[in-house]
């Protein structure tokens, strides 16, 4: 039997080589796209999966003021975790982020990401150690742990552990070597314990947010009391505290600031990649809205593909009607022939589902720089995953065509007069219908995306960025306790932006302690007029924001003939000049953490944070003037002759190697690349709407054609019937051709809705974004309705001209 049908199934692929061909590979790429997309989600909801306390272990978040969480906490709590909240089991502190240092042995050395924490950091990460263990790694602070790369790179084949290395001007003992079990938010290549002296010289600086920190609470239903209990401690010691210290009471206080108590927010480890509400661990967040548009544009177009296999089926099923009539005379079942159809679309699917990995092996290297990872294809997660796909396409393609085509009256069939079910007929124009809705979709959305990005890459910035060149600056180590590292430091760079700036090619040099598109910047309050403003700290040097051609609402810049400016000059941006309410800025005095300045001048407000960042309140003040934002210093800045370029890198990469940087590698950027790279992740998604455009429509188009090509095989002799009774040809067109159109339009309403919804939603990421107006969704359902017309006309027109005596001779 499986003989028979196998023989029966080659017959009608050679003999029907476009609808097999279409058929494979409109399922092939169906699948395909969701084969990429399981790949994303298992790679993004692997994180943290191997950990097996990642239910029990909390970051604190704190919500410090309106709408702005932080990451980072207060050494302050570490005295009263023990004396005061006894429902906590243990605590660790650690730095959430990266440090990229040397590390060295004799004569090898590397550069590896290391995280500083404390000595129990293993009970929150229990990484697998191949030597030492988690009790030991880190005893004291002449500990390090290295992972198992760096220790082959440091050591080779040789036992690390208890051997030295050097780590920023420190001699530490190697205790452990480990290997991490899976996708961990925390996957530095070392660690050390070096977090505890420092700790201790915050315990009374209840305004230093400088910590990560992880918890663990005996008894999770007591979650809320910890909370609570951290919460009354900030509120004794800020708000009470400093409160009492002005002479007013804790409520104007608050008031006063424009902000209730600070709050903590507790968020569990297992929701840290896709759920985290902020960027708390050093491997930072998944993108979870692009996970979900991936995952449902996927489905989408796997439905889509689904749904085009079996308008085609149907439409094809014609032709292999008296077949069906005569194995039905011949003593076949309806049972029978429907597992015949089954087995033949298990095999379409089965060739499908090779073609689909075929297509996915080759694309995943560009899939992978397109995502910024490294997903392969292996496991038994995915493979299990993929046997699911493959059941449920021959489940859902396979069932309708089968019984469709069991259905056949077999004396009908024979006569070739067998009528159409008027079911059969509502579901395939359903389903064209849906596969219309579904490309009116992507077409509007295409759209709106690309507009929506030619936007962001076109806006003006407020800043200009060309041929300046952001250069990764590297300070010395220093000792935090070092009265004069202030001093020493911006010495440092005054001496290097003289060299710098004798290098030919160089314009202009400056320096500020922030970077482009990176919003991990220094933040703290003033206060004008008992208005309290969060503002971003923004020290410069002279001649930094006019190197970037900041323009000026009011005021002057900063000027180094004028001493003053960098002793209590400051400049504030528009933004905050609303919060201030002030008419007349110019001279008047802030009160910036006791230091009293003077305004110069007001900055126009530009944004450098990339197009999810709303412009915040920023403050202007030379390096000097607060002198310890020099410790914040990580770029320099350098602008270039662009007729000069070619040879000025290369000799800024000499200099700077020779002295500045021998160890580290001279690591540049463009600004204005640094800041397109903020909405890299848009561009990508209008690369792949795009992409993803063009195969909805073809495959929807393949559907078209396929049930324009059934039912007008359908109507062939209703076709002859009317040429003979001397039909035009025009009036034939306008009768076939009408109710693809009805299809068309009642397809464009239906996506009308939930494009417009699901579209503005993902506009809302944006604080600078386009309107939504009606001119996509005009566009979409004219381009649409033009494909439909050229599919449907041109093979209408075929039908026409076919001979009637084909169809009449027998009447």
């Amino acid at each position: 039997m499986l003989k028979n049908w196998t023989n029966i199934f080659l017959y009608h692929i050679r003999n029907n080589k476009l609808f097999t061909a279409l058929n494979i590979l409109g399922l092939s790429i169906g699948i395909a796209g969701l084969i990429f997309a399981t790949l994303y989600w298992n790679d993004e909801h692997n994180y943290n999966d191997w950990n097996p306390e990642k239910e029990n272990v909390y970051q604190a978040l704190s919500v410090v003021g309106k709408d702005m969480i932080w990451p980072n906490n207060l050494a302050s709590y570490e005295p009263y975790f023990k004396k005061e909240i006894k429902e906590l089991d243990s605590y660790c502190y650690f730095e959430n982020w990266y440090s990229n240092k040397i590390i060295k042995h004799k004569d090898k050395k590397g550069i590896f990401t290391i995280t500083n924490t404390q000595k129990n950091f293993f009970d929150f990460f229990p990484f697998e150690f191949i030597k030492g263990n988690s009790k030991t790694a880190l005893n004291d602070e002449n500990s390090i742990a290295l992972s198992e790369e760096a220790a082959t790179k440091l050591f080779g084949t040789e036992n690390p552990i208890g051997k030295e290395v050097s780590y920023s001007d420190k001699k530490l003992i190697v205790r452990g070597v480990y290997t991490i079990p899976g996708k961990s938010s925390l996957a530095p290549q070392a660690l050390t314990c070096l977090l505890d002296a420092r700790l201790k010289d915050d315990y009374d600086q209840w305004g230093n947010f400088n910590y990560g920190l992880m918890l663990k609470i005996k008894n999770p239903n007591n979650k809320v009391v910890v909370i609570r209990k951290m919460e009354q401690l900030l509120y004794m010691n800020r708000t009470v505290k400093w409160a009492k210290e002005e002479g007013i009471t804790p409520k104007e206080w608050n008031e006063k600031n424009g902000s209730e108590n600070t709050k903590i927010i507790l968020e569990p480890l297992k929701d840290a990649r896709l759920h985290s509400i902020v960027d708390g661990y050093a491997e930072g967040r998944g993108n979870y809205q692009f996970l979900m548009i991936m995952m449902g544009l996927s489905v989408l177009i796997l439905i889509l593909s689904v749904f085009n296999y079996v308008n085609l089926a149907t439409a094809n099923a014609i032709k292999r009607a008296k077949e069906v009539g005569v194995r039905k005379i011949s003593g076949a079942s309806k049972s029978n022939i429907v597992l015949q159809f089954l087995f033949e679309i298990v095999l379409i699917t089965f060739f499908s589902l090779l073609l689909s990995l075929a297509i996915v092996e080759l694309s995943l290297p560009y899939y992978n720089e397109f995502l910024e990872k490294k997903l392969i294809i292996y496991g038994s997660q995915f493979y299990y995953e993929l046997v699911i796909i493959f059941i449920l396409t021959v489940i859902i393609a396979g069932i309708f065509p089968a019984i469709y085509v069991s259905n056949f009256e077999a004396l009908k069939v024979l006569k070739g007069n067998f009528g159409r079910s008027k079911g059969g007929v509502w579901l395939r124009n359903g389903m064209l219908i849906f596969q219309f809705a579904i490309a009116s979709f992507f077409i509007i959305g295409s759209y709106i995306v690309y507009e929506q990005v030619h936007f962001l890459s076109t806006r003006e910035l407020g800043f200009k960025g060309e041929q300046v060149l952001q250069i990764k600056y590297r300070k010395p180590d220093f000792d935090f306790k070092d009265k004069n590292i202030s001093e020493k430091l911006f010495t440092r760079y005054q001496t290097l932006k003289q060299e710098i700036a004798k290098i030919n090619g160089v314009t202009q040099v400056a320096t500020g302690a922030f970077s482009f598109g990176n919003s991990d910047n220094s933040s703290s309050s003033f206060t004008y007029h008992d208005i309290n403003i969060q503002g971003q700290n923004m020290a410069v040097d002279f001649g930094m924001l006019e190197m970037l051609k900041i323009k000026m609402a009011q005021g002057r810049y900063l000027d180094n003939r004028i001493s003053s400016d960098t002793i209590d000059a400051v400049m504030v941006n528009e933004a905050a000049l609303k919060l201030m309410k002030e008419k007349s800025p110019i001279g008047k005095i802030v009160n910036w953490n006791g230091n009293k300045l003077k305004i110069i001048g007001i900055v126009k407000d530009f944004n450098f944070w990339g197009p999810k960042a709303e412009i915040p309140p920023m403050v202007f003040f030379h390096l000097k003037t607060i002198d310890w934002m020099n410790m914040n210093v990580n770029n320099i800045f350098v602008k270039v002759n662009p007729n000069e370029i070619e040879n000025t890198i290369p000799a800024l990469e000499k200099f700077w190697a020779k002295n500045i940087d021998s160890d580290y590698p001279f690591n540049y950027d463009f600004v204005d690349k640094a800041y397109a790279r903020t909405y890299k992740e848009f561009v990508n998604q209008k690369n792949l709407f795009s992409l993803l455009n063009i195969v909805v429509i073809l495959i929807a188009l393949f559907g078209l054609f396929a049930l324009a090509s059934y039912s007008i095989e359908r109507r062939m002799k209703e076709i002859a019937i009317r040429k003979t009774l001397g039909a035009e040809t025009t009036v034939l067109l306008k009768e076939l051709s009408k109710q693809y159109i009805v299809f068309c339009v009642i397809g464009f309403l239906i996506a009308v809705f939930p494009g417009y919804y699901l579209l503005n939603k993902w506009l809302e990421n944006f604080v600078f974004r386009i309107d939504m107006t009606v001119f996509p969704f005009v566009f979409g359902f004219i381009l649409l309705l033009v494909l439909t017309l050229i599919i449907v006309l041109s093979r209408a027109y075929q039908a026409t001209k076919t001979d009637v005596l084909k169809y009449l001779k027998y009447e």
